[in-house]
């Protein structure tokens, strides 16, 4: 069974990135007949907030991203605890007393001989004497996993190939603070295990955590998952700007972003595949391959997304956008409207135009032509094809073509110069409609 996970932290709101990043876990999911899971990594009890936590919710259910299970670290304290004595037992844990400016001091003589900030392991030669005293002293201990040095990290990452680590050139991670309060890498693999997680997809940013982790899998004697790192998002400068960075669902729906429209930019950036755009999410699970994304970073572009957002309200039909539109507006409507519209809330405007009163400024060359156009629009039979009949007619009548023949007309019955078909918006505005405005805009 392919699990897959989500596992933000409700410090705060979903971002572009990390949507992808849902994203990316759920469409694997999907396209291997899998499970998606969403974990709340909440062990930050004063930034983490019920109100972000059900924020993140309703940005995947927006999105479409549903969960077949949701956990809270918060709730699995107990699991952890355990975890982390048989890791003691093992001799995989081991107690550090240094203040933070102490190892600050530590990283800042280090950097000054040009070597990398690894922790030395002091703590690793004190005796029970010293670490009584330290603590009679009042200090309490922060915990650190003691990598295997003689193990050499690597895997077979599903984007970025062969991956290698050396452990000696990395510190023992900090795994739980002074006041035994969680930090992130030691919960994250626990629950990797108890949950099952088969596939582990983030972004490049984690591959040194990823072999941080690999050693923990291995020491709790779990299997390890496969592993997805995939390049980061930049905007269209070139790296992901810091507002970029922080767009989240309520930016997008803000801008009238289709869901579909988000998904199917975020599901194709970065990979060999095209963006384009589609009114459902199927082909693009069917086409969804670890094997097509690509190692350079992904090019995220606000105009990119409202561009396509557009083509895909073009194909949108009646049924799916129904239940937003003006009362009133039916599938015909809809049908002659959509081909001008960038968001869906702009159909109002357009069917203000159909049922309401418009206003014009017309030459005063044209307006002996429009009232001929209006006399003849009282006489004739009105019919789906009645812009073809009353042009036709007019243009045999008056001599006019092109331009002149067709831009009084738009302009006396919709109040612009530029809009949907009248082919098909003419028969939606009716005949009492359109006589009344080619008169008044013939007085």
């Amino acid at each position: 069974m392919i699990v897959t996970r989500f596992a933000p932290s409700p410090t705060g709101r979903l971002h572009v990135g990390n949507i992808r990043t849902a994203l990316h876990n759920w469409m694997w999911a999907k396209r291997q007949g899998g499970r998606f899971l969403l974990r709340l990594d909440d062990t930050d009890a004063e930034r983490s907030t019920a109100e972000n936590a059900a924020a993140i919710r309703a940005d995947l259910g927006w999105l479409g991203l549903v969960a077949e299970t949701e956990a809270k670290q918060s709730d699995r304290f107990a699991l952890y605890e355990r975890r982390f004595e048989a890791l003691r037992a093992k001799g995989r844990v081991y107690p550090c007393y240094e203040s933070a400016e102490e190892l600050e001091l530590k990283r800042r003589i280090l950097a000054g001989r040009g070597l990398p900030p690894i922790y030395d392991r002091a703590a690793l030669n004190l005796g029970d004497a010293e670490r009584a005293a330290l603590e009679a002293e009042g200090r309490r201990p922060h915990w650190r996993f003691l990598l295997d040095h003689d193990s050499p990290i690597a895997w077979d990452d599903l984007i970025r190939g062969p991956q290698h680590l050396d452990p000696r050139l990395l510190s023992d991670p900090v795994i739980r603070r002074a006041d035994g309060s969680w930090l992130y890498m030691l919960p994250s693999a626990i629950d990797d295990i108890d949950m099952g997680i088969s596939h582990v997809v983030r972004g490049e940013d984690h591959v040194t955590n990823t072999g941080l982790q690999l050693q923990m899998f291995a020491a709790l004697d779990a299997p390890t998952p496969a592993f997805a790192h995939e390049a980061l998002l930049v905007g269209s400068e070139g790296k992901l700007s810091k507002r970029l960075g922080s767009l989240g669902c309520d930016a997008f729906r803000a801008d009238g972003i289709e869901p579909i429209a988000l998904i199917a930019l975020l599901a194709r950036i970065g990979t060999s595949l095209p963006v384009e755009p589609v009114a459902d999410i199927a082909p693009l699970i069917e086409s969804f391959d670890f094997a097509r994304f690509g190692r350079a970073p992904a090019r995220f572009d606000l105009d990119e997304l409202k561009a396509l957002n557009a083509r895909i309200i073009h194909m949108l039909g009646y049924d799916a956008v129904a239940d937003r539109l003006p009362a009133g507006m039916d599938a015909a409507a809809w049908a002659a409207i959509r081909p001008n519209l960038e968001r869906i809330d702009q159909a109002q405007d357009w069917w203000a135009v159909v049922e309401g009163e418009v206003a014009a400024t017309i030459a005063a060359e044209d307006r002996d032509y429009l009232a001929a156009a209006a006399a003849l629009a009282a006489d004739a039979d009105w019919h789906d094809a009645i812009w073809k009949t009353l042009t036709a007619a007019l243009g045999a009548e008056t001599g006019r073509k092109g331009k002149a023949l067709f831009l009084p007309l738009r302009l006396a019955l919709t109040g612009r110069e530029h809009g949907p078909d009248m082919n098909a918006l003419l028969p939606l505005i009716g005949k009492d409609r359109a006589v009344g405005r080619l008169r008044a805009a013939a007085a």
